[in-house]
């Protein structure tokens, strides 16, 4: 393949992700919006938390679409303008993450009440522990991105904050999934993973196979975290790393729409297909897998 076709294709690649990630998090953020549980005081506190959140992320996915398209159409903005974009996305996305913090006070509040009983351990583990780890990690590396993208700037701060938020993107998707296995598993007892071949692969994939990942990120981020140069940056690991995380989400929901929900509906299947707004991610490999061919 050529590089003017390559470019091409991962120009395409990257227009069709961001439009899914806008799409996909605007119709969350829609029927949110319209659907904010009217029940207890946390349910609406955080339910509208987390709808906010999903605005900002929205509006930054449509900032992604309106720059992408300036490329894709030749109508090239400034080296400050492009920054300023990408800037503006990393706001959004740190205020979405941001914003499910009061998820940990809410947590908090049921363990003191509760304890670890047949409630309170399912939510620790499923909700208090992951959403601590993403409202907090999230949004300070996207920080350190977003002060980082400056024109006054080495162009080494942007490469090591783009690499160390990346590599924690994946543990973050690893503690979420996994979490919410462990919680089907306090639920439905471990006959609901070993009686069934597809939920042994699929809790295998989840709980190793994107551990796994995350290793295999955060060894490629400290091989790589010193360069000076973005063309020093081994792009074919960068697209094997996007192309494994995105069809880990494309292989568990392709799972679902041939099997069905094996094994009988459980909290497992209620966070990946109910809950989880980062399911945009299976589009991911139309970028990843042109990168695989590009030397720079």
């Amino acid at each position: 393949m050529t590089e003017a076709k390559l470019n091409s294709s991962i120009k395409t690649g990257l227009l069709i992700v961001a439009l899914t990630w806008f799409l996909f998090t605007f119709y969350e953020f829609t029927k949110g919006a319209f659907n904010i549980y009217k029940g207890t005081f946390w349910i609406e506190l955080t339910d509208t938390a987390g709808v906010i959140g999903l605005g900002f992320r929205a509006v930054a996915g449509f900032i992604a679409v309106i720059t992408i398209l300036f490329f894709i159409f030749k109508k090239d903005l400034s080296k400050p303008e492009t920054m300023m974009s990408i800037r503006w996305i990393i706001l959004g996305e740190a205020v979405c993450f941001l914003s499910i913090f009061l998820v940990v006070i809410w947590g908090l509040d049921i363990l003191a009440n509760f304890g670890l009983n047949e409630f309170g351990l399912p939510f620790f583990v499923g909700s208090t522990i992951p959403v601590l780890f993403e409202s907090v990690a999230i949004p300070f590396v996207l920080i350190k991105l977003f002060l980082s993208l400056n024109p006054n700037k080495p162009i080494s701060n942007v490469i090591k904050w783009s690499l160390i938020s990346g590599t924690i993107y994946i543990f973050m998707v690893w503690f979420n999934n996994a979490s919410a296995w462990i919680v089907a598993v306090l639920a439905q007892g471990i006959d609901y993973v070993t009686l069934y071949p597809a939920n042994i692969f699929s809790f295998i994939l989840t709980t190793v196979g994107l551990l796994a990942l995350g290793l295999y990120a955060a060894y490629f981020t400290k091989k790589s975290i010193n360069e000076q140069t973005l063309e020093k940056i081994n792009l074919r690991k960068v697209g094997l790393i996007m192309t494994s995380l995105g069809s880990y989400f494309l292989i568990i929901y392709v799972m679902w729409l041939l099997l069905g929900s094996v094994g009988g509906w459980s909290d497992w299947h209620a966070w990946f297909l109910g809950h989880n707004v980062d399911l945009w991610m299976m589009t991911i490999p139309l970028v990843g897998i042109p990168l695989l061919f590009k030397k720079k």
